[in-house]
């Protein structure tokens, strides 16, 4: 399997539902033809139109963990990083970061839920400022992600150019918060003089759980595959819109996608 697929660390979130989390990683990674090895960074209680509580993962088992991986000579192509709900695991994953440079990092900034459930408090966005992005090959937010990583920029410009100076190389900017016709997502390199794309896509009529951890996960597969940053962007997004029009709408809460290949 280490010589057919490439195999991705993914570093999220347990969700009951089925819907995000470590489970929207490994069945993204599943259908574009990777290997997921899942170690989850916390156990919620939530539905699929809010989260409850979290409690986070004990920071030493996900080191030994990964140390674990690493001794039975798995070879790790990338690694997505998913909800992270607590300073000292977001020190523990930073050291692994640190001590792995070479394998690229796509990151989710996981903060807010669907439902307004705040998982990042003021102390948690800056360190995970300081301590991960400049890790990062990709960050993926959506708007208001953005707006918390970068409260007191005027503009998605500045906002953008201020992930830049932590050190993220790109950042992939989804637009499904927006109230516009269409999706529009933004992919935006740092220093910006070198990339800055948009695509834009059909708005879908529902809300979706597990849209943006499908969209982190699948960068992460173009990129364990060699696709460079612009085209696994472009797979990634048509891939999670796949997935979400695919998806059966429910009576109450978000519609769960379908992460068929």
């Amino acid at each position: 399997m280490d010589h057919c697929k490439p195999m991705i660390l993914c570093i999220s979130g347990l969700d009951p539902t089925g819907g995000a989390g470590i489970q929207a990683d490994i069945e993204t990674l599943a259908a574009m033809n990777c290997h997921a090895l899942p170690i989850i960074s916390s156990l919620t209680v939530q539905t699929t139109s809010n989260v409850i509580e979290t409690q986070s993962v004990n920071p030493d088992l996900i080191r030994r963990q990964f140390d674990a991986l690493l001794e039975s000579g798995l070879t790790i192509s990338a690694i997505k990083l998913g909800l992270i709900d607590s300073v000292n695991t977001l020190k523990v994953i930073a050291d692994i970061l640190r001590q792995n440079k070479k394998i690229p990092v796509i990151a989710d900034p996981v903060l807010k839920a669907g439902g307004g459930y705040d998982f990042g408090n003021d102390d948690i966005i800056e360190e995970y400022k300081t301590l991960i992005l400049p890790h990062c090959q990709i960050l993926t937010p959506n708007t208001q992600e953005l707006s918390r990583l970068s409260p007191m920029s005027r503009s998605e410009d500045d906002a953008l150019k201020d992930i830049c100076n932590f050190g993220c190389q790109y950042v992939l900017l989804t637009g499904t918060h927006r109230t516009s016709p269409d999706v529009s997502n933004r992919l935006f390199s740092c220093p910006p003089d070198q990339l800055d794309q948009s695509w834009s896509w059909p708005r879908l009529a529902h809300e979706y759980h597990g849209s943006g951890c499908t969209l982190a996960s699948a960068m992460a597969a173009g990129i364990a595959q060699g696709l460079d940053v612009s085209n696994a962007a472009f797979n990634a997004q048509q891939f999670t819109w796949n997935a979400l029009n695919r998806a059966i709408p429910r009576s109450s809460g978000q519609s769960l996608p379908d992460r068929r290949a």
